[in-house]
């Protein structure tokens, strides 16, 4: 039976605004009300398949299970790299966690953030390729090409085998435009769409041959497992000797296992903001219209906002983003230079590029309104049943003002309860939790002042989510 292993660790720079170091793109409904993550789980409806196992980075570990949780997928277990090493040893990772609870399961690889028209067309693929990878065989599905793209890897078909696939004769990097349109002329060449099935037992025996470094730095970090929660926890210092490559290079360049399945099924990784144009409906004048957008002669384009009203006024071929604390403008021919941008403001050390104005948080979420050189104002909300940590400040007081709910406040050890327009204050090194009660959600605005009001001032005493 297939064991699905979803993929979800990834930035998504060329997404920025919208995707950021904390929120990357798999956690963002881009193409439907809910996020790429749970589209990708939900595609498996309606195939027989163990509990998903998904792979995500430490700091996203939250959203994941969160968003899994809205599914009701109560048997997912999530693994959590303590840093990104690529894609051969995440799925060594899977492959050793399902061997141990699963036995020699058939993995499923997908990534989180691609899309998928024709789920059927898909569904039918993994089935034939379930089939094959019974045999033995290394299987990887390659996209029907639609056109001569310059931005994906290319595999080509060798000899004809059983369940439609056929033999790679070799995968090819991203060529230039001509190459790209020689391999469209050619008729045997696919995209690399990153999806995989084997047998877990399989991929580990291929990858201890091509690449034991890798094969043994996983073994050892798998060894130490710590369950916290929904998560597993590998060991740090053993997964830290793990060199980074991708599942490509490490194992699929390599073996003479290695199968390829053509698969037309609107395929679409989202790898920037001109193919989310591509997969996005559009109004009469070809426009993508998110938020609250007016157009005048405007064509062709792209105009998100998140927050407030973008109105254009004859342009053509643009994309325009709009969030709480940044502006994107760009040529829609241009969009993959976006994590240029990204890469500048990394230089700059600025905050955009991880976080969003508005930050979640296992227990809720804060946005962070106004700041100057010794304040900050935050309207938080807090879940129903939730709890902030015990904590302290050193270099900053706070004040808390109830906007809806009911808040539960502890302070040296003293408990209140405060309702609607009711506040309380918080001096500097005092101990103190915020928690909600109630069944609907808490929210209030907090007032910091002080002298530095960074997020690491946080002297964690008690938390219920496992945080240091």
């Amino acid at each position: 039976m297939l064991k699905p292993v979803i993929m979800a660790g990834g930035s998504g720079t060329r997404l920025w605004p919208l995707s950021r170091g904390n929120y990357p793109k798999q956690f963002l409904a881009l193409a439907g009300n809910n996020s790429m993550l749970q589209q990708t789980l939900q595609r498996l409806e309606g195939l027989e398949h163990q509990a998903p196992l998904v792979i995500c980075n430490e700091e996203h570990r939250f959203l994941a299970a969160e968003q899994i949780r809205q599914l009701g997928l109560k048997d997912s277990a999530i693994v959590l790299e303590p840093f990104g090493r690529n894609t051969a040893p995440a799925v060594a990772l899977a492959a050793i966690q399902a061997m141990q609870a699963d036995g020699d399961a058939t993995l499923l690889v997908m990534a989180a953030d691609h899309v998928f028209a024709d789920v059927k067309a898909l569904q039918e693929v993994i089935n034939q390729a379930e089939q094959l990878a019974e045999t033995g065989a290394m299987v990887t599905f390659g996209i029907t090409p639609t056109q001569a793209e310059t931005g994906y890897g290319y595999i080509q078909q060798g000899s004809a085998v059983s369940h439609g696939g056929f033999k790679v004769a070799r995968f090819v990097e991203k060529p230039n435009a001509e190459l790209a349109a020689e391999y469209l002329d050619a008729g045997d060449y696919l995209w690399n769409s990153g999806i995989f099935v084997f047998k877990a037992s399989r991929y580990l025996e291929e990858l201890q041959q091509y690449r034991p470094d890798i094969y043994q730095a996983c073994q050892a970090a798998m060894q130490q497992q710590t369950p916290d929660l929904d998560f597993i926890r590998i060991d740090e210092a053993a997964f830290a000797n793990c060199p980074s490559e991708s599942i490509d290079y490490a194992v699929m360049e390599k073996t003479d296992a290695a199968v390829v399945i053509p698969l037309s099924a609107g395929w679409n990784d989202v790898g920037g903001f001109a193919a989310l144009w591509q997969i996005l409906d559009k109004d009469d004048n070809g426009n993508v219209c998110r938020g609250d957008v007016v157009c005048q002669s405007t064509r062709n384009s792209l105009i998100h906002s998140s927050d407030k009203l973008v109105a254009t006024v004859g342009v053509e071929d643009l994309v325009i983003v709009n969030t709480k604390d940044a502006v994107l403008v760009a040529h829609k021919d241009q969009t993959q230079q976006v994590k240029n941008i990204v890469e500048a403001l990394k230089a700059e050390d600025r905050s955009e590029v991880s976080f969003h104005r508005e930050v979640y948080r296992p227990w809720g979420k804060y946005d962070s309104i106004d700041h100057g050189s010794r304040f900050q104002v935050k309207r938080i909300t807090v879940k129903p049943g939730a709890k902030l940590s015990v904590q302290m400040h050193h270099h900053r007081a706070e004040h808390w003002i109830v906007v809806s709910g009911t808040a539960k406040v502890t302070i040296n050890d003293t408990e209140q309860y405060l309702t609607e327009n009711q506040s309380v204050y918080i001096p500097i090194t005092a101990v103190h939790a915020l928690e909600n009660p109630g069944k609907v959600e808490l929210e209030l605005i907090e007032v910091q002042s002080g002298s530095y009001l960074g997020e690491d001032d946080i002297v964690r005493f008690e938390d219920r989510y496992g945080r240091a």
